[in-house]
């Protein structure tokens, strides 16, 4: 067995506050509801695109700041220091300029078009399909592996509490498949609603557990000065197997170019994942989208202090032990709530977690059933489809894509979804160049720009593969990697993207020399600047309620 007692008052409190949001879940589906009820992409999909700015940071903080997050961030910390883990605050402060000024113009040009995806936009801007559906495909493939890993951020919560045993898998993943089944009934009746009103229970509870405990565990334990020093001792002791230091408590020179080109590279991608695109058209107004990239911030300033409870987790001597026996990361922070607060508070930060994978993972799984939907139900295989068959294909491939995920993590090595999600991050930023640039030019030509994006994949993939874990040498074994011909290491997701751009950029030469026909760009200049009071946007609101399927498939 797995020598664990269970937590019976934190378990009570993660169940109360886990039937909560999920009553709230359900009732989501009365919440600003069109009077036709849920029947169209805009509606199930986007939540009416009508939320303010308060819901809007409530659910992209919440899409964007994932249980994984919680629980990834201070577990690298803890086994590997500042490199792997602090990365992630100077990525998320980049990432909302990047928001202010790109999501903005996506916003209006996508409300004039009645596009629900960037796929759409991509489709339109170019007049093609098959740069659509690369663009679909690549967000589909990238989000699966990470819907897996909110799992893993309630398998931990679940493991700590003492569910679970080594020898009865069945009984361990129980309490997870019923978790799952919940949030995927909530979601298909209350489509992005539901994670929209969740959000803002789970980020509440979020606030309050990592606040308390960077105020009340320094204090436990001597001070912010002894938690530093137990870190540093901890991270500059060598590795038996490597023969090199455990981690890095202060990236040195060497450490440079893999810590900026991780926190620009993971910048320059988040917001081309579908979930984050549709937290961006679910707001009803352009000065929304600025707005939030202004106080986003906030959520940094937390993910900061929860980054360094993984170095006071090193100072309490946390032992994050799995069913097996073995050290697994991930559960230093539920472990450190448990071991340090009374039971009911741990519980509370325990939901937090819990309910914290599953407000990402509903608008992952919506997200990514409206790129099939779009961009490869209608564009391919039905082309007059109306909106209420979206709307319900959408909610069926939903279900599927949660099925999906569910069976990474029940079926597979934890492993498997993490090399994965690395992949869905190398692969996700090669469609910023089509997106982006489509933004603000129409200079590339689609078919050049399809080139560098296949380029792209298959680079970041090979070069992904070849990365050798220093203890196992398994193959993925990081996400860091020099640079062709030299000894420079950066993200890979980096140079493949700089391997894309180039290659877009020659073919488009080539092509417009050799005068290829270009495709029709339905979009207008003054599509990129509208808001909610342009009159094209307020007329397709008022008359159809957005109702009307995004017009015809990019390319008859």
């Amino acid at each position: 067995m797995n020598g664990r007692e269970i937590n019976w008052i934190a378990l009570i409190v993660v169940i109360v506050l886990f039937v909560v949001v999920a009553v709230m879940g359900f009732l989501a589906a009365r919440w600003r509801k069109a009077d036709d009820g849920l029947h169209s992409l805009d509606e199930w999909g986007l939540g009416g695109r009508g939320f303010g700015t308060w819901i809007t940071w409530f659910l992209l903080g919440g899409d964007l700041y994932t249980a994984y997050t919680f629980v990834a961030v201070p577990a690298a910390m803890w086994a590997t220091g500042a490199v792997t883990g602090f990365f992630a605050v100077p990525y998320t402060i980049v990432l909302y300029p990047i928001i202010f000024i790109i999501m903005s113009r996506l916003w209006s040009v996508s409300h004039r078009h009645g596009y629900v995806t960037s796929a759409d936009f991509v489709g339109g801007r170019y007049g093609s399909r098959w740069l659509s559906l690369a663009v679909a495909v690549t967000g589909i493939v990238a989000t699966m592996p990470y819907i897996a890993l909110q799992l893993v951020g309630i398998k931990a919560v679940l493991t700590v509490l003492g569910l679970g045993s080594s020898e009865n898998m069945l009984l361990t993943d129980l309490p997870l498949i019923l978790a799952f089944v919940v949030l995927a009934a909530y979601t298909y009746t209350s489509g992005l609603r539901a994670p929209a009103m969740i959000a803002v229970v789970k980020d509440l509870l979020i606030y309050l557990s990592v606040i308390v405990a960077v105020i009340y565990l320094p204090i436990k334990f001597g001070g912010w000065d002894t938690i530093f020093g137990a870190a540093e001792t901890k991270l500059g002791t060598v590795n038996q197997a490597t023969g090199k230091p455990a981690g890095v408590f202060i990236p040195g020179g060497a450490n440079y170019s893999a810590y900026w080109s991780l926190a620009l590279g993971s910048a320059l991608a988040l917001f081309m994942y579908p979930h984050s695109v549709t937290g961006v058209l679910a707001s009803k107004g352009r000065n929304t989208i600025r707005r939030n990239a202004a106080i986003l911030p906030l959520y940094s300033l937390m993910l900061g202090f929860l980054a360094l409870l993984g170095y006071v987790a090193i100072k309490a001597g946390t032992k994050p032990t799995d069913l097996d026996g073995s050290v697994n990361p991930q559960l230093v922070v539920p472990q450190l709530f448990l071991d340090h607060f009374p039971a009911w508070f741990a519980g509370v930060a325990l939901a937090a977690i819990a309910i914290g994978a599953l407000v990402p993972a509903a608008i992952m799984s919506i997200a990514a059933a409206n790129l099939f939907t779009r961009n490869v139900y209608r564009d391919f295989i039905r082309p007059d489809v109306d909106a209420k068959t979206e709307a319900s294909v959408s909610k069926i491939v939903s279900l599927v894509v949660k099925v999906g995920a569910l069976i990474f993590v029940v079926a597979m090595d934890q492993t498997t979804a993490i090399n994965l999600q690395l992949l869905g991050g190398i692969w996700i930023l090669q469609t910023f160049p089509a997106v982006v640039a489509g933004l603000y030019t129409r200079w590339f030509d689609r078919w050049a720009l399809l080139a560098g994006w296949a380029v792209g994949i298959a680079f970041g993939t090979v070069s992904a593969y070849n990365v050798l874990n220093p203890v196992t040498h398994a193959h993925f074994g990081g996400s860091v990697a020099p640079i062709p011909g030299t000894d420079f290491s950066v993200y890979i997701a980096i140079t493949a993207f700089a391997l894309n751009l180039i290659v877009a950029a020659v073919l488009t030469l080539v092509l417009r020399a050799l005068k290829v026909p270009e495709g029709q760009d339905k979009t207008r200049p003054s599509d990129y600047g509208a808001d909610e009071t342009d009159p094209k946007v307020a007329e397709i609101e008022r008359t159809h309620r957005f109702v009307e399927p995004g017009g015809a498939p990019p390319v008859p």
